[in-house]
């Protein structure tokens, strides 16, 4: 893995940690105190300064009560792991909803991808 990866990876799950955290109304000096930190390190963490070893990201998805998948999975590069977060989010949505986005998906997607490369001729 490139460093610029490892990099985009440890800032994505800082991201993922700061919204569960976020999500159940705990400030980084309440993590900090319930994992035995210093304050400055949680946020170190979340902005991908810092990349948490296994160890604490589980210590992360018990304080946040989340899955550890959610974690990994947020910050993904991987197709298959952002088609789960995207099922994630359109699940809870009445269906004229859901429709609405996946039209804006689609248009989108054929928007932003690139154009068909000719077929080579023949010589």
């Amino acid at each position: 893995m490139l460093d610029e990866e490892v990099d985009r990876l440890a800032l994505l799950t800082g991201q993922a940690i700061a919204k569960q955290r976020k999500r159940v109304g705990m400030t980084q000096e309440k993590v900090a105190e319930l994992l035995g930190l210093g304050n400055e390190a949680v946020s170190r963490i979340e902005r991908g300064l810092v990349r948490p070893n296994l160890e604490r990201l589980i210590q992360f998805s018990a304080i946040f009560e989340c899955d550890l998948a959610e974690l990994l999975t947020e910050s993904s590069p991987r197709a298959v792991d952002q088609a789960n977060r995207l099922h994630d989010l359109l699940a809870p949505l009445a269906i004229e909803d859901r429709e609405l986005l996946i039209d804006t998906v689609e248009r989108l997607a054929k928007r932003l991808s690139p154009p068909p490369t000719p077929p080579k001729k023949k010589r």
